[in-house]
């Protein structure tokens, strides 16, 4: 009922346009004012070098004076991977600085720390960016001028890929990705309770400095972050334009380890935090957080999980609906069928996502239906993942960071590489016996109530209850069959059209509110216009 109550306070707020009230524009800062100094952050482990390089050149290429660039390599111990990077960086300017690492605890929340410690004191502003993302060079001059406001702690511009549009599974989860950026997003950012991600992202350094740094024992340091800093009453800004693209995961299985990890570390989060954002603080620390929280923000935070704790659930339902079903077969005097009634809210919830979440995504994300489709599947086919990392995260403080292949990454896991790899079912072993357990389980229920009608046992209740366990078993089975449909899709090869689609930026009608930030170099006029138009 929660998870359901959450979807439908979603759709409400963003289904009908006008709704937004709170959205904010890049602003590009004119030629003669201060720029703030940013240094610029990128951690990278075992990557493609030619991927990594591209990153920089895109960096050297932004169209801003005051910023230095840091690029951390640690433990990557193939000289092959790090030393065309560092070669490469030798012919740039001294405010392009490389470093590698050899062995370095804290995965990419320890470079990032390392590179805070290497940091030009003159820096006011950090910046991070992924080793795949190639940035824009409007990037920094367009989003910059929201720090002169002394509360804004964190700027953020949306995730966003290219060269996705030439093979069928990178499409499934480039539109699966623009869901949460679209549609999660925007809800979020109607509370000022975003999630800070680890790529396009820029955080006041003071602030940064100041409460904690990167949390190294967190797998999803950036909205671990992200979270610490509205604790402390700082306030975050969402700009939803591209400012950059990086790659889709190389394969379905980098995909879901991807989602895994995210899940983990969102349990994390939970586990650390969970006193604040169920307000109820044990300590004056955490009695001050809470106020500084609002509700909203609480609410965003434990909504947010909520999808994925229903994947949790899910498992244990499909585990427990196995061992019954068991029963009634093996045991038909100790077990009954469940009765309608406890199946009917598993069905309603079913069918109340099929509806609002395609229609959420026709009214806000720029895709075609088979795009709703694909990213439909692509999210579907995760659950047994989210599951899987939801689990890991609640049961043990610890956890292995673990890249997400992208651009040929060294140690990326087989699973058809998305650009026709050889299909494997090795990444989706569970997901086929659980797919595998929930058939044989309709075939014992659907062969003993067929059984019992021929034999001219008159309980036509129970029939039709067989009928509908069955159905419930189905949608059960339906996220397992997702997983091995994607992990074959993955391994189809691409089309060679000779162009490779990037995200387009469609601009919206939304309703910009009176309390817009407005960066300081507009005059008044330009201001009032900048609060009123999209």
């Amino acid at each position: 009922v929660a998870i359901l109550l959450a979807h439908l306070f979603e759709f409400v707020e963003l289904f009908w346009e006008g709704s937004l009230r709170r959205r904010f524009v890049s602003q590009p800062m004119p030629q003669e004012a201060r720029q703030p100094y940013v240094s610029i952050h990128l951690a990278c482990c075992n990557e493609a070098p030619e991927m990594v390089i591209a990153t920089i050149q895109s960096l050297r290429d932004l169209d801003y004076q005051a910023y230095e660039v840091l690029v951390i390599d640690n433990n990557t111990r193939d000289p092959a991977l790090w030393e065309p990077v560092r070669d490469f960086m030798a012919g740039l300017p001294a405010h392009f600085r490389f470093i590698h690492l050899p062995t370095w605890p804290g995965y990419k929340a320890g470079a990032l720390n390392f590179a805070l410690a290497k940091t030009d004191p003159r820096a006011e502003v950090i910046a991070v960016v992924d080793a795949d993302y190639v940035v824009r060079p409007e990037w920094l001059r367009g989003l910059v001028g929201y720090f002169a406001d002394a509360q804004v702690g964190i700027v953020q511009a949306p995730q966003a890929h290219r060269e996705w549009g030439n093979q069928l599974f990178r499409k499934m989860m480039n539109w699966e990705y623009e869901g949460f950026f679209r549609i999660g997003m925007h809800h979020r950012n109607e509370r000022d309770a975003i999630i800070q991600h680890g790529t396009m992202t820029l955080i006041r350094a003071s602030a940064l400095r100041q409460h904690g740094q990167w949390s190294e024992w967190c797998l999803c340091e950036d909205a671990e972050l992200g979270l610490r800093l509205m604790r402390q009453g700082l306030r975050t800004v969402y700009v939803d334009q591209v400012m950059g693209e990086g790659l889709t995961p190389d394969s379905f299985a980098a995909f879901k380890q991807q989602r895994v990890r995210w899940a983990q570390g969102g349990m994390q989060i939970f586990k650390a935090h969970w006193r604040v954002l169920l307000g109820i603080g044990a300590s004056s620390v955490d009695a001050s957080a809470v106020a500084r929280l609002t509700r909203g923000q609480r609410y965003h935070f434990l909504a947010g999980w909520l999808p994925w704790v229903g994947d949790a659930l899910h498992l244990l339902f499909v585990l427990a609906a196995l061992l019954w079903t068991a029963g009634v077969h093996a045991w038909p005097d100790f077990f009954s069928l469940p009765v309608p009634l406890l199946m009917l809210p598993l069905g309603v919830f079913c069918a109340t996502k099929l509806v609002i979440g395609p229609l959420l995504y026709w009214r806000r994300v720029p895709c075609s239906v088979g795009g709703i489709v694909g990213a439909a599947l692509a999210g579907m086919a995760l659950s047994h993942g989210i599951a899987r990392g939801v689990f890991a995260g609640l049961g043990t403080q610890a956890g292995v960071f673990k890249i997400t292949a992208k651009g040929g990454t060294v140690g990326s896991t087989a699973g058809g590489k998305a650009g026709g790899a050889s299909f494997t079912l090795g990444p989706v072993r569970e997901e086929l016996f659980l797919l595998g357990a929930l058939l044989l389980a309709m075939l014992a229920i659907a062969q003993s109530s067929t059984l019992s009608v021929w034999l001219g046992d008159s309980v036509w209740r129970e029939h039709h209850g067989a009928m509908l366990w069955i159905g419930m078993l189905a949608l059960q089975a339906l996220p397992y069959l997702a997983a091995v449909v994607c992990a074959w899709v993955a391994a189809l090869p691409p089309r060679h059209t000779g162009q490779a689609t990037q995200i387009t930026q469609v601009a919206r009608p939304v309703a910009l509110p009176q309390s817009q930030i407005a960066p300081p170099w507009l005059s008044a006029d330009r201001a009032a216009s900048h609060r009123q138009s999209p």
